[in-house]
């Protein structure tokens, strides 16, 4: 049977397998330490106390001294053990966990765009580097304190068992009281987390067309799902809590009473009285420890479950031979693409041809596909059928970080991204100035640019000047015609464009005819048409019209005269039955 590859998660735990052992190692020795104080106290009244022997105490407290200051000084090794096992964990994973993360809203379509999984690793190494993960490196000492316990006198060992045993259970039952429920409750916080996300970035829509109270209804309706299950969770839990401290300590006065029973009866010494109350508080104090950090340990585990569900649907990139710079030579072949997530197609069955350097025009009516084209044409969205080739070559073959320099996109919602104007057109690689300002000036907002307080320094974004739609779009146009691209898709680029933008962007386009590289504009504009080679009608997800600009033109308009006669003896027609088209038409003579 063949077995599952790892995935990075089990591959980085993997890795820090020598640092778990460690911990371990270093816990035997911590809790074999924590004996120090029980057995000090037996040798202060079996030794001391009855001798009198000052040298004795003074030699004892010494060797007493040294042996605490060394569980210290290991405790302290442990703990950071721990910190430096977080985070290597967090080098190990968290370019992994950013690109399936990425991978996730990519193939959602931006539906599930979320940091969560980010943050569940953060929330793991947290708890990694927390006290209540030792609870659990030391809960495996309790049968030996128990069989010390067991030495002592039976009654010790038998009263141990037995409070161990209740406590036991009382961790049972908190899990199965609490987990679920805190489960459920940060599955339900991560989705009002999402959604508040979401409505967050339409801040404007909602503020304009008075949506927020509504929102903040159906918000509220999540959130009080949220706080009830982590209500309940926490209600159930803290009573199992309070129940397991309250036993412990009530266990560990009642060894006390039985200490002092068996020693009025001569059956253990005095020193075992106190001595068998500490050492069954340490004995217990871990799986108290369980019980007490129980929610985190509750969240860590959905953490780590759901950073490892993720990790698993992501399949690493394979490595791809290195293939030579594009031209631009485009060809589709029976293509069919779905949005993500869904089965029904949006494109179905396109094929065509496109050689290098040509300026292909895509129109039609919304919803006709256009979008989604652009978005195969560059490997964004997978097909389910077809391929779609650049150069001879299924454009899924290309290595990405190969091909992304020779593709340039500008797509109908501008995010320009927090950094300065540079960085955005230079697509956050090192800045090249000439390059920079090459396809600024070809976008033709150089001008603009330079008009900003800092120029193409000028920072953009939350920390920095909010720009227009219109000076989105033009600095978005300048990144997607940065580095001389082969292939470049612009979707609707004129859609925030004044009258001076509408002139630059025809500049543009014919300045790129000039240097050969392929281009798709997607518009609902005529004033481009003229710069354009081909011309692609869709409709329905096909394609009803493609080839050259001017015989396209011809028969659309063709199309429209004869779409004009028939609608034209369509009227007739009705006018015919109802009298002459000249007539006015009596609507009391009319029955319907």
């Amino acid at each position: 049977m063949q077995s599952t590859p790892e995935n990075s998660l089990q591959t980085a735990l993997k890795a820090c397998r020598d640092s778990f052992v460690s911990v371990g190692f270093f816990s035997f020795f911590i809790n074999a330490l924590m004996l120090v104080p029980t057995f000090y106290m037996l040798q202060v009244y079996g030794r001391v106390i009855t001798s009198g022997s000052l040298t004795t105490l003074a030699m004892l407290t010494l060797i007493m001294t040294g042996l605490v200051i060394t569980l210290g000084s290991l405790e302290w090794i442990r703990s950071r053990i721990m910190v430096r096992v977080s985070t290597r964990l967090d080098v190990l994973l968290s370019r992994q966990v950013y690109k399936a993360s990425f991978k996730r809203a990519l193939e959602s379509g931006g539906m599930d765009a979320s940091a969560q999984s980010l943050n569940d690793l953060t929330g793991l190494r947290q708890f990694l580097s927390g006290n209540g993960l030792f609870a659990f490196f030391d809960a495996p000492w309790l049968p030996i304190y128990i069989a010390v316990m067991f030495m002592f006198h039976p009654w010790f060992g038998w009263v141990a068992t037995g409070s161990a045993l209740l406590l036991l259970m009382l961790a049972f039952i908190n899990e199965k009281l609490t987990g679920p429920a805190l489960a459920q409750a940060n599955k339900e916080h991560i989705g009002a987390t999402l959604y508040t996300t979401k409505n967050l970035r339409n801040a404007e829509v909602i503020e304009s067309m008075g949506m927020l109270e509504t929102l903040i209804d159906r918000w509220g309706r999540r959130q009080k799902n949220v706080l009830s299950l982590q209500s309940g969770a926490s209600d159930r839990g803290s009573i199992i809590s309070a129940l397991s401290r309250t036993f412990r300590i009530l266990v560990q006065s009642l060894v006390l009473g039985l200490g002092a029973y068996l020693a009025v009866d001569n059956q253990v010494g005095a020193g075992m009285v106190f001595a068998g109350a500490i050492l069954l508080g340490r004995a217990l104090a871990p799986i108290d420890l369980i019980i007490g950090s129980w929610k985190g340990f509750i969240a860590a585990r959905s953490q780590y479950s759901r950073l490892n569900d993720i990790l698993d649907k992501q399949q690493a990139e394979p490595e791809r031979m290195s293939l030579p710079a594009p031209q631009g030579h485009v060809q589709v072949e029976n293509l069919v693409v779905a949005a993500p997530g869904s089965k029904t197609p949006i494109i179905n069955n396109v094929s065509f041809s496109v050689p290098a350097g040509c300026v292909v025009g895509i129109i039609g009516p919304s919803a006709a596909g256009k979008s989604t084209l652009a978005r195969a044409l560059m490997g964004v969205w997978a097909p389910q059928h077809g391929v779609v080739r650049l150069d001879g070559a299924d454009i899924s073959a290309w290595d990405k970080r190969e091909l992304g320099p020779h593709i340039g996109y500008l797509p109908q919602d501008i995010e320009l991204f927090e950094g300065s104007v540079s960085e955005n057109i230079a697509r956050f690689a090192e800045v090249d100035s000439e390059k920079v300002i090459q396809a600024a000036r070809i976008a033709g907002v150089h001008e603009m640019i330079l008009l900003l307080p800092d120029g193409y320094d000028t920072v953009i974004g939350s920390e920095g000047v909010m720009l227009s739609g219109g000076q989105r779009q033009r600095i978005g146009l300048a990144r997607a015609l940065y580095g001389n691209p082969r292939l470049i898709i612009l979707d609707e680029p004129n859609s925030n464009l004044d009258e001076v933008g509408d002139r630059a962007l025809v500049a543009a386009i014919q300045q790129l005819k000039q240097t050969g590289a392929t281009l798709f504009v997607i518009t609902h504009r005529t004033n481009i048409v003229s710069q354009l080679d081909r011309l692609m009608v869709m409709s329905g997800g096909t394609i009803s019209l493609y080839g050259p600009r001017e015989q396209v033109l011809a028969e659309l308009t063709q199309l429209a005269k004869k779409h004009a006669t028939q609608a034209g003896a369509s009227i007739a027609s009705v006018a015919t039955c109802k009298g002459d088209v000249n007539e006015p038409y009596d609507s009391q003579s009319s029955n319907g």
